[in-house]
């Protein structure tokens, strides 16, 4: 079996639990996806199945090399492709299909995917500096301060914390519990927020 699926985000809302709770969550279209490669352990040193999320228009041009990787495992081209490890002993094998069954509400798994870009921002908000005084007459509000010695050693050192391009990194949340399973329209409901906008690809894996 294979142990993760490609995904595309699609909202939050917020569901009633069945204790009358209510419970925010994201709702992300799981698959369907397709086994476009496998990895075995003689061959190449490790277990995993490499998969490619079906989507509605598939791509137009493509190089050589991939076009005649799908037409090998008898599937049409994807925008996306990317490993996820399988379990030892099973029997998955190009053209095979993968759908969001392979998870169970009540499960927790990993969650991978790339934030929101927020552009050029200051130090206050990318770092969470305190800033100056608001007061009248401080002159200083927003500024990140000092940034080191002028005497010695005379430079900035590497990872000082300053104004930068924020957010665009990738992101793993751990332990995301899935809420529910909606296998007709391959839906699953995850407990909270994660990260990207609409339409964001994610990862998900269990365990």
């Amino acid at each position: 079996m294979v142990k993760g699926i490609l995904a595309r985000k699609i909202g939050m809302t917020q569901i009633l639990a069945a204790d009358g709770a209510v419970v925010p969550v994201t709702v992300v279209q799981a698959g369907p996806c397709v086994v476009v490669q496998r990895r075995t352990a003689e061959r190449d040193g490790y277990e995993a199945a490499q998969l490619g999320l079906v989507e509605g228009r598939p791509p137009r041009h493509l190089p050589k090399p991939l076009a005649g990787q799908f037409a090998k495992a008898g599937v049409p081209p994807t925008r996306v492709l990317a490993e996820f490890p399988v379990a030892t002993g099973s029997e998955v094998k190009p053209g095979d299909t993968v759908l969001c069954d392979i998870f169970a509400a009540d499960e927790t798994i990993r969650v991978v995917g790339t934030s929101k870009g927020k552009g050029f921002q200051g130090a206050v908000r990318r770092h969470h500096f305190r800033g100056g005084a608001a007061s009248h007459g401080s002159m200083f509000h927003r500024a990140p301060g000092s940034i080191g010695p002028s005497a010695y050693p005379s430079r900035v050192f590497p990872g000082t914390r300053m104004a930068g391009r924020m957010g665009g990194d990738r992101v793993t949340l751990k332990r995301v519990k899935v809420v529910r399973v909606d296998l007709e329209r391959n839906l699953l409901f995850l407990r909270g927020a994660v990260p990207g906008g609409r339409r964001a690809l994610l990862r998900l894996v269990k365990g």
